[in-house]
């Protein structure tokens, strides 16, 4: 899969509120009412990443979390991640 460039990058994050690119990667923030509905939100990204053998750089704090996606084998954004962002928002929606 190759990276896709900052232009196309730029594009496709026109459909995603809340994600930015910056560091050769698409990121959010998520903040949820407590931790526990942070984890189980955590979980069930999980379960779709490893579905997807595509796994997030991410932490969490409390009740926010911080997830960054790039595709490091293609050294860059792919669509890829833009699949697995688009599961992330509907998962949190």
């Amino acid at each position: 899969m190759k990276a896709l460039s900052e232009k196309e990058i730029n594009d496709k994050l026109e459909q995603f509120e809340g994600w930015d690119y910056s560091e050769n990667a698409i990121h959010t923030t998520i903040e949820f009412r407590d931790f526990k509905d942070a984890f189980s939100v955590m979980t069930r990204i999980a379960f779709e990443a490893e579905k997807m053998q595509h796994h997030p750089d991410w932490s969490n704090t409390y009740n926010t979390l911080n997830i960054s996606l790039s595709t490091h084998d293609a050294g860059g954004v792919t669509e890829k991640d833009f699949k697995l962002a688009k599961i992330i928002d509907d998962l949190v929606s």
